[in-house]
């Protein structure tokens, strides 16, 4: 890791905005996500969460502010910036007809992985997210958790040092959740891995999480999970309170 690397948060988005045609999803958007912490993404549906994770895996290129992926700007190097970042769309998008390995050793290719340190890896992976057993079934057997937990292997499989996640529990029972929950949390503890979590499931985030509530395309707080609270309100309930007053300041 270089200087530069060491030195700069995991990410850095900067005043970023990004329209569709008259609408603005994003409006100068700016937040961080400091190296080896679980940093929580709040917002309802509509929020600009998922355009927010497009513009920094650059599906979409931001019109306005910078992106940065441990000190690599992403207009000036993508492809150093983006081997640093694993992601988790919400999407399902593993291949139903492949094996859990098949598709895992896919993935490996497409980053220039070859077979041999592939399978050694995945090996590895499979291990860490309790789903040695699985990998020789086909993805169409496996339950909606088991398939998240085969997503979030397949991103590490190139090792990156960032990880985005995009409401990766939603649909799931709630020991599943827990599973994914805890799974992430290892990694960001033990690896010392960074993680942006994009979720409107409270349960899942602790107080002393760094938190960004994004609504209506605006970040409206950020801080610890618990500062954003205030007095002995909850998160939930302190998120509803963000949420209705730039609704209340527009009226």
């Amino acid at each position: 890791m270089s200087s530069g690397e060491r030195a700069s948060p995991a990410l850095d988005v900067a005043h970023v905005s990004h329209r569709f045609g008259a609408r603005a999803a994003l409006s100068d958007v700016s937040l961080s996500v400091a190296r080896g912490h679980f940093t929580a993404l709040l917002g309802p549906n509509g929020a600009g969460k998922t355009t927010l994770f497009s513009v920094i895996t650059r599906l979409y290129s931001n019109q306005d502010g910078q992106v940065s992926i441990l000190g690599h700007a992403l207009d000036r190097e993508p492809s150093r910036a983006l081997a640093r970042l694993g992601v988790v769309f919400q999407a399902r998008t593993l291949d139903t007809d492949l094996t859990v390995a098949q598709n895992l050793l896919y993935h490996a290719s497409l980053h220039g992985i070859a077979r041999k340190a592939a399978k050694a890896r995945i090996t590895a992976l499979l291990d860490r997210v309790g789903l040695s057993d699985r990998r020789d079934d086909k993805v169409r057997t496996l339950s909606g958790g088991q398939s998240r937990r085969i997503e979030i292997a397949r991103s590490l499989v190139h090792e990156p040092r960032l990880l985005l996640l995009d409401e990766p529990t939603v649909g799931l029972d709630l020991e599943s959740r827990a599973d994914i929950v805890a799974i992430v949390r290892a990694l960001v503890r033990e690896e010392g891995l960074s993680v942006l979590w994009a979720t409107h499931i409270f349960e899942e985030i602790d107080a002393g999480d760094d938190a960004v509530v994004l609504h209506r395309g605006r970040i409206v707080a950020r801080g610890t999970a618990g500062s954003i609270a205030q007095g002995d309100e909850t998160l939930e309930a302190a998120f509803r309170r963000l949420v209705a007053e730039p609704a209340r300041q527009a009226a």
